[in-house]
């Protein structure tokens, strides 16, 4: 797979080699960029490849990147790399550079002409006292300057600590990151924020702090007792976070773990989950028929993109290749494989750090996280839902609708106000809930976009309104969740002209002051070979695809009318896809807790032991008592003023 993804881009390259030029949309810091990142990440695959096989080189690597090096540092070069002064995308890349020489230094450092390594270091020598982005933008200069500081280069200590300062800033725990200043929990934590400290280790050899290398380890093991428990049985991760056309980039955590000794997993496991996730992709359209990874998904997805999205950045899965470094006699290759955690046991998992209740089956193999912390909680004001991170579950045979209607008013696995037009509420930003061991709850204050027609970069809305507090939970039994809602007023005059909190954050805000109806969201299931079948009757709305796949909800408490939204080339997963939803008919009543069971499963029956599942409020305390017989008792509480 390695060989097949690095010579099919080759076609695209300028004749010196220094930019790969692929098809698909630029990305906002343009076409010349877009080149260096396509050159960059591919050697980071080729440096994988070439050292882990200790030079051999069938396929002439050292020499091809060699080439490109050298055009790309050549200033007088018309294929010239952007400066990093003059691209700040330049900075991303030069990471990759810096770790690809690193790791082939006999057999591409060490035989660079002498100027040219000359121009190497000045060119990644813009690093130096560079500032950069508050997240995992500070490995990049750390990784650069501990190449640089390796070949008599020029560095800066205080760079380094002010990073690894902000580095540990945002470790909260239990071996997760945030992705910096942002508060995101997402696959950066996976291809980022525990790849590069490490590495830069590796970089320093013995220069390295032997304690800070072990906390590493350390975080490290603890992570991947959690990271594995994402990927289901036919090797689906869960579809949540952006830069998701990395796809199996999220295996570099699993590598690391590997290549280092900072792994919890017998090496059969590591191997069993990294060539299960690699397969998943492979049979699906990644790469494509040309050997290219195009951005998407599967196969081409054009709306999995960011703005920096560009036809190179799909090639940071090259992470997801860091095993190649180990010999073919290690353990990770040579031991039976270990089954994954979806494969042993069905499980409900709490993960306090990130916010999130996991549940896994093993009869579909199908993962499901409940989101409770994972949105952009930059600040306390209201903002606008991003579909990656404010969906109510995330899980690894579903995925939010895509479409920019759906990111404005969003449907699918979410919990929401309805305004009087029938316009649903977004949540961001959350604030997670405790509720016992049952599960988890956040609370947010509902708010509404006011949209417009009128154009220019407002991104197709003019103002947020704001309302009540609207406080979400999730209890969970294999695949039935109990999803329950209340709302709240935000203070004794809500509502009321002049009477607004001016500790409030959105107290500028205009106020929404209802009626409103509660939402309950499903999830949407999708296929390319026909549309979701649909079963709405009573109190139940369910969807399923030819795999048999179901996604459902049923009406439980408070909750008396269902339906199901059906779309067509807006969900990643598939070009038609389909969401079963619950709401009120009538307007909600402030401190009454709503509830609905939403499904999610391949297992027939299943929906038939959801409408056998019962709820009972009395105030904050609530009862829910599944099929079994047995018993969850909460309390969700009303917010403090």
């Amino acid at each position: 797979m390695a060989d097949t993804l690095l010579l099919a881009p080759r076609p695209y390259a300028t004749p010196g080699h220094a930019l790969i030029h692929l098809p698909g949309p630029a990305s906002a810091s343009g076409r010349w960029s877009d080149g260096l990142e396509g050159f960059a990440r591919t050697f980071l695959l080729a440096a994988f490849r070439l050292a882990g096989a200790d030079g051999a080189d069938p396929h002439g690597l050292a020499q091809w990147y060699a080439d490109g090096i050298r055009a790309g540092v050549d200033p007088s070069s018309p294929e010239r790399w952007p400066r990093l002064t003059e691209c700040r995308q330049a900075v991303v890349e030069a990471a990759s550079v810096a770790i690809g020489l690193h790791e082939t230094r006999p057999w591409v450092w060490d035989r660079l002409p002498a100027r040219t390594r000359e121009q190497v270091v000045d060119w990644l020598g813009d690093m130096v006292g560079l500032g950069t982005y508050e997240n995992n933008w500070v490995w990049f200069q750390n990784v650069v300057e501990a190449f640089l500081r390796s070949v008599g280069g020029p560095w800066d200590p205080a760079d380094i600590d002010s990073n690894l300062q902000a580095h540990e800033s945002w470790y909260v725990g239990g071996g997760w990151y945030t992705d910096g200043g942002t508060h995101n929990y997402d696959y950066y934590a996976h291809w980022a924020m525990h790849l590069y400290p490490l590495w830069y280790c590796r970089m320093l050899g013995e220069q390295a702090d032997a304690s800070m290398r072990e906390t590493y380890r350390d975080r490290l093991r603890q992570f991947l007792l959690d990271a594995r428990e994402l990927v289901a049985t036919d090797g689906a991760p869960v579809f949540q976070g952006r830069s998701l056309t990395y796809r199996f980039a999220m295996l570099a955590p699993f590598w690391v773990g590997a290549v280092f000794d900072a792994t919890p997993l017998p090496p059969g496991q590591t191997r069993r989950l990294t060539s299960g996730v690699l397969k998943y992709f492979a049979e699906r359209g990644a790469p494509d028929a040309d050997g290219l990874l195009p951005i998407g998904w599967h196969g081409a997805f054009v709306n999995v993109r960011q703005p920096y999205s560009g036809p190179g950045s799909p090639y940071w899965a090259s992470k997801g290749f860091a095993g190649l470094l180990l010999p073919a006699e290690h353990p990770v290759w040579t031991e039976d494989e270990v089954p994954l955690p979806v494969e042993q046991a069905d499980s409900v998992r709490v993960m306090h750090e990130p916010g999130w209740v996991v549940s896994s089956t093993v009869a579909d193999g199908v993962v499901r996280v409940l989101n409770h912390g994972s949105d952009k909680r930059a600040g306390p004001a209201a903002s606008v839902d991003l579909p990656f991170y404010a969906r109510h579950g995330y899980a690894t045979h579903s995925a939010p609708e895509l479409s920019q209607a759906d990111a404005q008013r969003p449907v699918d696995s979410h919990v929401a106000l309805l305004d009087a037009e029938g316009v649903p509420s977004h949540r961001t930003p959350l604030t997670p809930v405790g509720i016992g061991s049952a599960g988890l709850a956040s609370r947010s204050r509902a708010h509404w976009l006011d949209l417009s027609d009128r154009g220019g970069n407002t991104g197709g809305w003019e103002s947020i309104r704001v309302g009540p507090w609207l406080t979400t939970a999730s209890v969970v039994r294999g695949p039935l969740e109990v999803r329950l809602a209340r709302v709240d007023p935000v203070d004794p005059g809500f509502g009321v002209p002049g009477t607004a909190d001016n500790d409030d954050p959105d107290a500028w805000r205009l106020v929404d002051a209802g009626p409103w109806r509660l939402h309950i969201g499903g999830w949407s299931v999708a296929t390319d070979t026909g549309a979701p079948g649909e079963r709405s009757a009573g109190t139940t709305a369910s969807v399923a695809v030819d795999s048999g796949l179901t996604s459902a909800v049923v009406a439980v408490s408070g909750v008396d009318e269902v339906g199901v939204q059906h779309r067509d080339g807006t969900n990643p997963l598939g070009r038609l896809s389909a969401a079963p939803w619950a709401r009120t008919t009538t307007p909600v009543s402030f401190g009454q807790v709503y509830a609905a069971v939403v499904v999610l499963t391949g297992v027939p029956g299943v929906v038939d032991e959801a409408r056998r599942v019962g709820m009972v409020a009395d105030g904050d305390a609530v009862t829910v008592t599944w099929p079994s017989g047995d018993v969850d008792n909460l309390v969700l509480p009303a917010p403090t003023h």
